[in-house]
């Protein structure tokens, strides 16, 4: 059952098309990858789908409904929550701090009215402390949760950043370049974050990615585009073996 679909998806600036006629569907419960070389389109995907930019042409529906033209907020109220490539973190707030934030917008309670501690905020306020509490233990930052966001080594702000991402309780959810800057141990610990939430929480996760090797082995399927034009989409190893694939790499390594 499609979850997510792209139909006709087109962005152009002046004369530049960055998204050409894009046709996506992804599939409730899996984890979807978008790969393609430097400016294929890739990040302009997830900026249209988010609600960040608006389509020049075409339709993005979720859940069966046209979300078409709709703001990032209204949008991300809907349970489609998305990340970014540079970690987007509030580095003056504790861990704690930052995950509370995303779970009292998700509450409605407002963004300013979180921060100044109302009187609307407090009334739920021990609820929502304990599922931060339980965010944070989920994603392997409990231990952290009084530092300070800014001294957390880049690895743990990708995964903080999820963290928050969850507080808005998320039925899909797009990853920004999560493997950026990571060593091989901190993709390694990621990987195994965002299978634990499609297994645990059933989360349907949408991947933008340069490191194809990590694409291959954790997602379920992937779509590739070259030039703002989907090119290829399949199982990994259909993509490996793909000649358009491999022309549009020009002959890297899959």
């Amino acid at each position: 059952m499609a979850l997510l679909e792209t139909k006709n998806v087109t962005k152009t600036f002046g004369g530049l098309t960055a998204v050409d006629g894009l046709d996506l569907s992804i599939d409730k419960g899996e984890i979807f990858g978008l790969i393609g070389p430097n400016g294929a389109g890739k990040t302009t995907v997830f900026n249209l789908v988010s609600g960040m930019l608006r389509c020049t042409r075409g339709k993005v529906f979720y859940g069966g409904e046209d979300i078409t033209g709709l703001s990032m907020y209204e949008i991300a109220a809907r349970g489609l929550v998305r990340t970014f490539q540079l970690p987007t973190l509030f580095t003056g707030f504790t861990v704690l701090k930052n995950v509370l934030l995303g779970l009292h917008l998700r509450a409605e309670e407002g963004f300013w009215k979180c921060l100044l501690n109302t009187s609307s905020t407090k009334r739920r306020e021990s609820e929502i402390l304990a599922r931060a509490n339980e965010i944070l233990q989920e994603v392997g930052l409990a231990e952290r949760k009084d530092e300070l966001a800014s001294n957390l080594p880049h690895g743990h702000r990708r995964s903080l950043q999820v963290a928050i991402s969850l507080g808005c309780e998320p039925g899909l959810l797009l990853l920004d370049e999560p493997f950026t800057g990571m060593n091989v141990d901190e993709v390694k610990g990621m990987m195994g974050l965002i299978k634990k939430l499609k297994e645990n929480r059933g989360i349907t996760i949408v991947i933008v990615e340069h490191n194809v090797k990590a694409m291959m082995d954790l997602c379920d399927r992937i779509g590739v585009l070259n030039f703002g034009k989907k090119i290829a989409q399949g199982t990994p190893t259909e993509i490996s073996q793909d000649e358009g694939v491999i022309r549009a790499y020009l002959g890297e390594s899959l």
